[in-house]
């Protein structure tokens, strides 16, 4: 078993992979993360397992896929679901404890209503929600121990409700110095159990540095709020959506986000912060790397950066995230660099955010006490080939209502289940915008007939009842048990040989 290692776990939240650098961007406001991409490895197909805050940092603690822990939906919006993990749950904190490792969350929990990061063995202050808490005593202290001004706002950004009144904050001006900020206070506290656990005589750590966003509303200083002009802005080519042969709910959904209530200028006002917003981001994130730098523990730490999920900040004329499992909102970034491994790895598989809990459990050598859909990602970083899957399987449950939807995505091709109403087919090769469903076009009969199959057995392997639907709704082929569940007949489903 190989020596333990210190592990530096960078997340935000609702972060789109277009906006880093090393990902494409040429804006140049990620130069961080951009070299964190350089000397480690850039994983150019990492998704999340679902596209909601609570049910995937929920996958990252646990190794486990969402319909397995059962923590489907944020407590905000909660539509019936539990709310906190179960007793006994496996989490990679607990494995780490036992293994002699100080464990520190800085920033963003919103891993269920009652249970608390310190629950589960996290040093560091308790910071509930999902957006910025500024009414928080440890952030207060921090603002009156520097004589710096509290939190005010103005040239709020909203669209217009069917009443007239106005909708949901999308983005404001924020009236504090970056040293005032949240994101600051956070990388602040950070650098400071960074210092505390090098002086602790060697003892391995685990820290994770949790920011709040980019998740909207985008809520900057001055020198972030404009800091991109609009002019320089391209907007997504998937403004263009018209709906036509989608989903009705994502129509309403761009209804609730109030998109057609504001002109495009504003649209490309708000894209421009988001990208100031990252920006910051990356600014704090440099500030921690350079105290790991300071401290010597560079060469000894692990360090991780990915995101719970995407955002659609005007994307297919939407917001935030919800029921349409677009690449906006599923495909994320991640970078990853481990002491000793090859930099500047390019890899193109299948991961997901949840094979971040078998890689954690690796570089600390600690073992799962349970069974998990988590996979290692180390032995990708050494840049040698690797057998892996050549697809991956998505699921979102609901988001102010139920809404269950299961998603397959390979190489070419994204298939989307949704029970009640039209399923889809994208042809990413041909229209990487996801624009056009091209499920019910005739052509495609083979490729929807095998991507239904293969996403049944995927389903049916891994314990996902959501197969029973797929069972007698679409051809699957043969099926080896009674679809009624009965348990009368099941011998007219035997096969021959049997």
């Amino acid at each position: 078993m190989s020596e333990p290692k210190n592990i530096l776990f960078l997340m935000t939240d609702q972060h789109r992979t277009d906006t880093l650098g090393a990902y494409g961007n040429n804006l140049g406001t990620t130069p961080n993360l951009d070299e964190l991409a350089r000397t480690g490895t850039r994983f150019d197909r990492w998704y999340t397992p679902t596209a909601i805050c609570t049910p995937a940092r929920a996958s990252l603690l646990t190794g486990q896929a969402p319909f397995r822990h059962k923590l489907l939906a944020n407590y905000e919006r909660n539509v019936g679901y539990i709310e906190d993990l179960g007793e006994g749950t496996f989490t990679f904190s607990q494995a780490l404890r036992d293994r002699g490792y100080n464990c520190g969350l800085i920033g963003k929990w919103h891993v269920g209503t009652n249970k608390t990061a310190g629950d589960f063995g996290f040093d560091g202050p308790d910071l509930p929600g999902w957006h910025n808490p500024v009414d928080h005593p440890d952030y207060l202290a921090y603002l009156a121990e520097r004589e710096l001004p509290p939190y005010e706002i103005s040239d709020r950004i909203r669209g217009t409700l069917p009443n007239g009144g106005p909708g949901n904050l999308l983005a404001a001006r924020l009236h504090q110095p970056v040293e005032a900020t949240f994101e600051h206070y956070l990388a602040t506290r950070a650098i400071e159990h960074l210092e505390r656990y090098a002086a602790d005589d060697g003892q391995p750590f685990f820290l994770a540095l949790h920011f709040f966003g980019p998740h909207l509303p985008y809520i900057l200083p001055d020198e972030y709020f404009d800091l991109i002009d609009p002019a320089d802005v391209e907007l997504p080519r998937s403004v263009a959506e018209t709906f036509q042969g989608k989903p009705p709910v994502q129509k309403n959904y761009s209804a609730h986000w109030t998109f057609d209530t504001m002109p495009i200028e504003t649209t490309r006002k708000l894209i421009a912060i988001y990208q100031g917003y990252v920006a910051l981001i990356d600014f704090e994130i440099g500030r921690v790397l350079a105290a790991m730098e300071r401290l010597g523990l560079t060469d000894d730490t692990a360090v991780f950066f990915t995101c719970d999920h995407g955002e659609f900040t005007g994307s297919h004329r939407l917001h935030d995230k919800g029921p349409a499992m677009y690449e906006d909102i599923y495909r994320t970034p991640g970078l990853l660099r481990v002491p000793g491994q090859p930099a500047g790895v390019v890899r193109n598989e299948f991961v997901s955010l949840l094979d971040c809990t078998a890689t954690i459990l690796e570089l600390a050598a600690a073992e799962p006490k349970l069974a998990t859909d988590s996979r290692s990602l180390l032995p990708l970083t050494t840049g040698e080939p690797v057998e892996w899957d050549d697809d991956i399987v998505c699921e979102f449950h609901g988001h102010h209502f139920p809404y269950p939807q299961r998603m397959l995505r390979t190489d070419r091709y994204k298939l989307v289940v949704n029970p009640d109403s039209v399923n889809e087919l994208y042809d990413l090769e041909r229209d990487p915008d996801e624009l056009l469903n091209v499920y019910e076009h005739p052509e495609q009969a083979a490729v929807r007939s095998q991507l239904l199959r293969r996403l049944y057995t995927v389903l049916r392997d891994r314990g996902d009842n959501f197969y029973h639907w797929m069972t007698s709704m679409y051809d699957v082929g043969d099926v080896s048990y009674d679809p009624s569940l009965s348990g009368l007949d099941e011998a007219t489903y035997r096969s021959p040989e049997n």
